[in-house]
């Protein structure tokens, strides 16, 4: 029987089925694997993976020789409880590959229902040995075990099973190990280390590139559902793969076999192709997919690009069918490119690949490409193409349901002919990873991205996103941005010369621009443009029109010379005389030959060379001189038609390098500096009691859970558990409760409102301050109580004054897409009305906070602004990284709210605090390697 085709098992039906551990997985290769919890209906499966277990793999699980299963065997590997006794199996085509169980013990190794240990041991499939499943199958069976309360895992493995062995040393996990008759002993804590996630990180982007390469390299193509009429999408894709140096073949069930189309062999499935098949693109109508997809599989292709539209961009209906498509190529190993995509190229010359309908392609080069519109592919390749820059590899990906941003982005970052990223994004799948992966890839290339949808926050149909991403701020994806080193802009155009410049030229080690050129008024322009990008020009060098292209060499060599300058823009228009001849019956011919000078081109030229071994960057902003412009960028000189493109470029390449080198640093000096009074074990504590042990604990099995917001008392305690001190209030319902609390606290101080509907409103005349005796408390009082209606409908507090100083607000939010970030800005409608907030992703160095207070346009008020007395912004950093270690140390801390925070010439004061927790989620960033499912 067709596996691929038979009926998948339904283990969701089992009572007390874990949903929730099913995953799909990357291998080592670059395949795709299913794993998921073992259930009673496993029986078959399991006696069938056995059998194709070699004797060496069954006596190193069992110790002895073992050649079959019994019967009881049978079912105490079937049958589990989820909870002391579980079994994880790895899945491709309906057939085990792989199995792992682990047994709760006691510290005496006898089974036990409340120890906090466990025994482990697997079994893979000889077959399939070196592919890594074991490796995923550890993170898995670990995440399942710590989410039931096992802390630690016990191994017995023979010492001539080398690379069972190896599977755990290498997995990164805090060991013991010891040999004891003739048997290696493992011990491992199952608590994520450093160490643990780096391994975990390091063959996440092993596999996903291996994935990436896979599709991009194939040996072989099909394309199917090819038609004899040649206007259509299939015989585009067969005329398209011409040049693929390895066999094609088109597959149509309507044609006889034995027929030719373009030259190309003719079947009638992909199942009576006589060789194999990597890489299969699919242009049938919709409902004819699946079966296409299964016979693709059970021929063993490795990935597919699916043309077809008609998935989730039509609706609900549409996006289940697109979630069946995945599940079923999955589960056969395969990955998809699409649906509705509009293909993948690869320009190598040993292996090009264009599987594509672009219709025009550009050059080998070294931009990456990425985008989701076929749309935007289109116009993104026509550009690369007339602007003449190389492109290593494209990928359009459509409705995005599998291969994403992300997994290029780890091709890209190992792929020695890509060296800049370009991006056209329009909505984030897996926002956080996104941040991991772009952040190790910019440290090395840049990554330039688009992100449409910006200020609507729609989605165009068919992109499907986790939920929680789906409501992703524009605020937080600046953020996201600024800190994985990612430029961002706003235009195609503007995309490409950002990129342009990155690529042809060297990063400029400042931001000190000098302008030289045959234009005063062009020369002006782009000194403005420098001052309004933040960029610091000199005044402009102008050579008159006259200038000849010796005397553009004089004046480029002396800029370049200058220690003080770290960039050129030499700004150019056509010599007066050939101006005016090009000028005829009222039109500037610009593609006149006689317009351009090429002693200026010559001059250039030159320049660039001595720019590039100065490691400054040259670039050219002209006005008609399209010929020139072509001899340049043959040279690596980028050049462009306005002032402004020039300057937007050069800043973009600023404010990058200047991220490379702060991020270089960082390395080797940022760090999150150990604090002093920190109680973690209190703080837990204090959350655990807040949250319920036993409702934590059955929180835990659901997807997250509500918020929480603390009681005041309880959540300045959590607080001053990492050290951060609330200014202390006292109740004050009437007016001798508010004396009494003035007694406790000492004057001067404030009286002010908590009810939530005044609270940080001083506009509504909710606070009183500088209240140094008792008659002015009293007076404050009855004011207070007339003005808002009632003392206890507005919640009189009273609080020690604080010093004078600047009022801030931090914050710390989880973000369920990007993760815990954490914020700045200065308090008060001013700041709140123009969004002048600053973000970091936690944790925090003390690099991040130190930039991120000064971030905010109105920092200045923070150093000593008009001759105000600069306030103290070590306390302030301080305070900024006890918030991102307290959010960072307890997941369950959902938001911390601090505000205002009155920050003095010395020291701060927090005058008001509000805390939020919520259970854990069930899996989060630091668990197993799983595959998006959306």
């Amino acid at each position: 029987m067709d596996d691929s085709r038979a009926p998948q098992a339904k283990p969701t039906d089992e009572q007390g089925y874990p949903r929730h551990w099913e995953a799909d997985v990357l291998l080592r290769d670059g395949g795709t694997a299913r794993i998921r919890p073992i259930t009673t209906a496993d029986a078959a499966r399991l006696v069938e993976f056995y059998e194709q277990v070699s004797d060496q793999s069954k006596y190193f699980r069992f110790f002895a020789p073992y050649p079959r299963l019994s019967d009881k065997d049978v079912r105490r590997f079937t049958h589990h409880d989820y909870v002391n006794r579980v079994g994880l199996a790895v899945v491709v085509r309906d057939r085990f590959i792989a199995t792992v169980r682990y047994d709760r013990i006691d510290e005496n190794g006898r089974p036990s229902e409340d120890g906090t240990d466990a025994e482990v041991a697997f079994l893979v499939q000889d077959a399939h040995q070196g592919r890594g499943v074991a490796s995923a199958l550890l993170e898995h069976i670990g995440a399942v075990a710590q989410e039931r309360g096992i802390r630690r895992f016990v191994a017995e493995v023979l010492p001539e099973n080398r690379k069972m062995v190896k599977v755990f040393t290498d997995a990164g996990y805090t060991q013991r190990r010891s040999i004891a008759d003739g048997v290696v002993h493992l011990e491992f804590d199952l608590e994520p280390t450093a160490a643990s996630l780096a391994v975990m990180r390091a063959r996440e982007h092993r596999a996903e590139a291996r994935s990436v390469q896979r599709l991009l390299t194939p040996r072989s193509v099909a394309v199917v559902g090819v038609s004899r009429n040649p206007q259509t999408v299939g015989r585009a894709v067969l005329r398209d793969l011409a040049g693929f140096h390895g066999p094609v073949y088109a597959v149509n069930r309507n044609v006889p076999p034995g027929g030719e189309l373009d030259g190309v062999p003719v079947h009638r499935s992909v199942l009576e192709i006589p060789g194999p098949v990597d890489l299969a693109v699919i242009t049938v109508p919709a409902a004819a997919v699946p079966a296409v997809v299964a016979d693709c599989g059970a021929h063993g292709v490795q990935g597919l690009v699916v043309v077809t539209a008609g998935y989730a961009e039509t609706g609900p209906d549409g996006r289940d069918h697109q979630r069946a498509l995945v599940r079923q190529a999955r589960a056969a190993g395969m990955r998809v490119i699409g649906p509705n995509a509009f293909g993948l190229v690869n320009t190598d010359p040993d292996q090009p690949l264009n599987a594509s309908l672009a219709p025009v392609l550009p050059e080998r080069g070294g931009f990456g490409i990425f985008c989701q519109s076929g749309a935007i592919g289109v116009a993104l390749l026509e550009a690369a193409h007339r602007r003449g820059l190389g492109v290593s590899s494209f990928a359009s990906v459509g409705n995005r349901s599998d291969v994403s941003g992300n997994d290029l982005l780890q091709y890209w970052e190992e792929d020695r002919a890509t060296d800049v990223v370009l991006l056209y994004l329009e909505s984030f799948g897996n926002p956080r990873k996104f941040t991991r992966i772009a952040r190790r890839l910019a440290t090395v290339k840049p990554v330039v991205v688009v992100k449409g949808a910006r200020h609507t926050g729609s989605l165009p149909p068919g992109h499907a996103v986790q939920p929680a991403a789906s409501g992703l701020r524009d605020a937080t994806v600046d953020a996201l941005f600024q800190q994985a080193g990612v430029l961002r802009v706003d235009t195609i155009t503007e995309l490409f010369d950002a990129g342009e410049l990155l690529a042809r030229q060297p990063l400029p080690p400042g931001d000190r621009v000098a302008v030289v050129g045959n234009s005063d008024s062009m020369g002006l322009l782009t000194h403005d443009a420098c001052l309004s990008a933040g960029l610091r020009p000199r005044t402009p060098v102008d050579l008159t029109t006259a200038a000849t292209g010796e005397n553009f060499r004089i004046a480029l060599d002396t800029a370049l010379a200058d220690p003080a300058v770290d960039a050129v823009i030499a700004v150019a228009i056509p010599p007066i005389g050939t101006a005016a001849h090009a000028f005829t019956g009222g039109r500037l011919h610009a593609d006149d030959p006689g317009s351009d000078d090429p002693e200026i081109a010559e001059a250039l030229l030159e320049a660039a060379s001595r720019a590039k071994e100065l490691g400054k960057p040259l670039l050219l902003a002209h006005l008609a001189l399209t010929d020139l412009t072509g001899r340049l960028r043959d040279g690596g000189i980028p050049a462009y038609p306005a002032p402004e493109r020039a300057v937007h470029a050069l800043a973009h390449a600023v404010r990058y390098a200047d991220w490379r080198r702060r991020t270089a640093e960082a390395e080797e000096t940022a760090r999150v500096p150990e604090l002093d009074r920190i109680d973690e074990g209190a703080a837990r504590t204090l959350v655990e009691a807040a949250l319920g042990t036993r409702a934590a604990a059955a929180a835990r099995l659901q997807p997250g859970g509500a918020r929480i917001t603390l009681a005041e008392a309880e959540g300045n305690a959590l607080l001053a558990a990492y050290g951060i001190d609330v200014h202390p209030t006292l109740p004050a319902p009437d007016e001798e409760s508010a004396v009494r609390a003035a007694a406790v606290l000492g004057y001067p101080v404030a009286l002010k409102a908590t009810a939530p509907h005044l609270r940080h409103r001083p506009d509504l005349g909710s606070v009183r301050l500088d209240l140094t005796g008792e008659p002015g408390l009293r007076r404050a009082h009855r004011e207070l109580d007339a003005l808002l209606g009632g003392a206890a409908q507005a919640q009189l507090v009273v609080q020690r004054l604080a010093p004078r100083g600047v009022d801030t607000v931090i914050g710390a939010t989880v973000d369920p897409a990007v993760g815990t970030i954490l914020s700045f800005g200065l308090a008060g409608a001013p700041a709140e009305l123009l969004g002048d907030v600053a973000h970091r992703l936690v944790p925090a160095t003390d690099q991040d906070v130190a930039s991120l207070i000064r971030e905010v346009r109105a920092a200045p008020l923070l150093f000593g602004w008009r001759g105000s007395d600069p306030v103290d912004t070590a306390a302030l950093e301080e305070l900024l990284l006890r918030v991102s270690c307290l959010v960072d140390d307890l997941p369950e801390v959902a938001a911390v709210d601090l505000e205002p925070v009155v920050v003095a010439p010395h020291g701060l004061a927090i005058l008001g605090a509000r805390v939020r927790i919520a259970p854990l989620p069930v899996r989060s960033d630091l668990g197993p390697r799983a595959m998006s499912s959306l």
